[in-house]
């Protein structure tokens, strides 16, 4: 009607409550309805305040509470309930001046992506360290042709060429994400604590190949993307070993892209040229457990 609230039951759909908001002209016809006469869902609770001298009535509750139901889609998650209008008894049985009334609530949370009561922002922090089950980060490590353009062919190298690694992360769906890589260990099995072993990345990001007289193995700077990081290793082979078959295994990690790098989040080359270590970002002084080979 003309008179009505424009909203008259407003709903906000929260992280895991539903908070509603009635205004008592319910009918929009100027008559206010008493707050004892409204509840919420099938268990009839009771609004925060039944105050008779406030124009709204406001209930809250968790999702799962108040009798609610829950409808699960392939998208969504649909929690059902109700806000139900039952008018006592009036004082003269013979005539009635208004009716019940219920009213449909619905909360809808999509099932593969972030649900916040708060603004959903590239620097908002719960969702760093909370991750559900269905969004674990699918990393990935591929050898790469000597352009970067592509993933390699064949996995078969001569001694003298070069091993093109590019590691990534899918982080869609996430906060921005800077990738790290934390060790890398050649072994001649598929175990990586199998011996003999050669880590050739350790301490947190130091690659440590590079410092070997024979060798020109580095992190490739800039990084294409803050969820990629490309590096090289020259190729190589287990002293005595007839197989020439190795088995390389890389330990990759993320953290927020905005946090700056530190002694644990690192990726480090050592410099010939000035015989010194130098980050791919971040301050020079993060690389200086490599030379202590503790970080």
């Amino acid at each position: 009607q003309a008179m009505a609230p424009l909203h008259p039951v407003a709903v906000q759909c929260q992280e895991a409550q539903v908070v509603v908001t009635v205004h008592r002209d319910l009918f929009g016809t100027g008559r206010l309805v008493r707050a004892v006469d409204l509840s919420l869902g099938s268990a009839s609770c009771l609004p925060l305040s039944q105050n008779p001298t406030e124009s709204s009535v406001t209930f809250v509750a968790g999702l799962h509470e108040c009798g609610s139901t829950l409808r699960v889609t392939s998208d969504s998650l649909i929690y059902t309930t109700s806000l139900n209008y039952s008018p006592a008894p009036p004082g003269n049985p013979v005539v009635i001046r208004t009716s019940p009334a219920v009213v449909p609530i619905e909360c809808h949370y999509p099932r593969r992506n972030n649900v916040s009561s708060n603004g959903v922002k590239p620097t908002w922090a719960p969702f760093r360290s909370t991750l559900s089950l269905e969004e674990k980060l699918p990393f990935s490590l591929r050898l790469m042709n000597d352009d970067w353009s592509a993933e390699r062919a064949s996995t078969v190298f001569q001694l003298g060429e070069v091993l093109h690694f590019q590691a990534g992360v899918n982080a869609e769906n996430h906060v921005p994400l800077r990738l790290f890589v934390d060790s890398c260990v050649a072994t001649l099995t598929v175990d990586r604590t199998s011996s003999p072993q050669y880590a050739f990345i350790d301490f947190n990001g130091c690659l440590v190949d590079g410092q070997l007289d024979d060798a020109t193995s580095t992190f490739i700077s800039p990084r294409p993307r803050q969820d990629v990081l490309q590096f090289t290793v020259d190729a190589f082979k287990f002293s005595g070993d007839s197989s020439n078959l190795i088995y390389i295994t890389c330990h990759l990690k993320v953290s927020p892209a905005d946090q700056a790098p530190d002694p644990l989040n690192k990726a480090c080359s050592f410099s010939k040229a000035s015989n010194l270590w130098a980050p791919v970002e971040g301050t020079w002084d993060i690389c200086s457990c490599c030379e202590m080979r503790s970080c």
